[in-house]
């Protein structure tokens, strides 16, 4: 799964376990301008490096794997997580860039001179 948005968080890398580290990422997902979605996204293991290069306020595509799982408390009523693994960030623009792409400047063609020598 995919979606764009824009990134509005990056926490550090948390040393959840011995063996298991974490690190999240909160995407503000605008589907309809007038109400925001902010999707928290988790990035695990080897994984926690492709946020080293990401920014707040960075455009980006973010790739993922929807998972769930239950757990059961210590009262046995049962309970359903569920998380957004991301395996692949793609950064789109960086925060405060423009959209439009540059160009170099137009070169000023009436300041040729006249004594054009060529044939045609």
């Amino acid at each position: 799964m995919e979606v764009k948005g824009k990134v509005h968080e990056v926490s550090a890398t948390q040393q959840v376990t011995e063996s298991l580290k974490k690190r999240e990422l909160i995407l503000e997902y605008i589907e309809n301008p007038q109400y925001p979605e902010y999707l928290k996204f988790e990035a695990i293991q080897d994984r926690c490096n492709l946020l080293d290069s990401v920014k707040v306020g960075d455009d980006v595509e973010v790739f993922f794997n929807l998972k769930g799982r239950p757990w059961t408390d210590k009262t046995g009523k049962k309970t359903y997580f569920n998380s957004l693994q991301l395996w692949r960030v793609n950064v789109l623009g960086g925060a405060g860039s423009s959209s439009a792409p540059e160009y170099a400047a137009p070169a000023d063609i009436s300041s040729a001179p006249d004594d054009d020598d060529l044939p045609f």
